[in-house]
């Protein structure tokens, strides 16, 4: 059996980004981390921690990693359980794309956590990568566009939210006189989330058959979403918003829909670690019941 105090330090140095802070956490020395990490290595026979600024997991760290915090988050609960009404809420780690945390994820958790039974700490990313924190095991569930589950998880779809692409009607008539065509497509700026974002080109691809170069394609890339809608109300580019931050916008004409029955559709499915959690089927059943229709 693998001694927890030496999972913990693995865990620590790459939680703090270092051995000092890891070491501070833990409430013990530098050398005293370093020691755990290598009896840990010893007794597995193999590396578990790449030393690089800031230190990153090996292939086998990645699968201690995962095993501490499941253990460390069915520890937490039975000291919430033998501790009953004294005890604090249960800290969990998700992740969530942006577009989702902008519109419908805090109204979904928000009884939760009104509750005291849960604190979140949050991991924002694009819907498309978000998966890749749930397998290096940083976070306990995440929402994603991925439909085939992890082994150890549960998958459960969640809805469809649709995409617009909107600007200003300023902007439109500048740089869209005739439409959206492929030619003015290669010249008016363009706004995307970031380069991991495939939504925009996913859009491009569906109605004309083809992805606009990116080489001749102006784009801002502006990683919140908030300040993604910000850009394009300010006339600044033309960009693909969820429909309920766009709708707003379109029903008071500040913004104008530039291929009107055309959307692209994000399916979204949440991932959580199947390890018996009370909270986390709690915080599923919250997620999950958002979606009583497609947004």
């Amino acid at each position: 059996m693998i001694d927890t105090k030496l999972t913990a330090a693995l865990t620590a140095v790459l939680d703090e980004a270092g051995f000092e802070k890891a070491a501070s956490r833990l409430g013990i020395t530098q050398s005293a981390v370093s020691q755990r990490l290598r009896l840990l290595e010893e007794q597995l026979g193999a590396p578990v921690l790449v030393r690089s600024n800031p230190p990153r997991p090996t292939a086998v760290g990645q699968v201690l990693l995962r095993h501490h915090r499941k253990v460390a988050q069915l520890e937490e609960e039975l000291w919430t359980d033998l501790r009953a009404n004294t005890a604090g809420p249960t800290r969990l780690a998700v992740a969530v794309n942006a577009d989702s945390l902008a519109t419908w994820f805090l109204e979904a958790v928000q009884p939760l956590i009104i509750s005291g039974r849960i604190m979140l700490d949050i991991h924002v990313d694009d819907q498309d990568v978000t998966e890749a924190l749930l397998h290096n095991g940083e976070v306990v569930g995440c929402i994603s566009t991925r439909k085939t589950q992890f082994r150890g998880c549960e998958c459960r779809r969640l809805g469809r939210m649709d995409y617009l692409c909107v600007a200003t009607p300023a902007f439109a008539e500048r740089w869209f006189p005739e439409g959206l065509t492929v030619s003015s497509l290669t010249t008016a700026p363009a706004v995307v989330f970031n380069r991991k974002d495939a939504v925009h080109d996913r859009f491009l691809g569906a109605v004309f058959g083809h992805v606009c170069d990116k080489k001749d394609a102006p784009r801002h890339y502006v990683p919140s979403s908030e300040s993604f809608v910000d850009f394009i109300l300010a006339h600044c580019a033309y960009g693909l918003v969820p429909q309920p931050q766009a709708q707003k916008h379109l029903d008071t004409a500040t913004l104008v829909n530039l291929s009107p029955g055309n959307t692209c559709p994000v399916h979204l499915y949440w991932h959580v670690w199947n390890i018996g959690s009370r909270v986390l089927e709690e915080l599923t059943d919250c997620l999950v019941g958002a979606w009583g229709t497609d947004l």
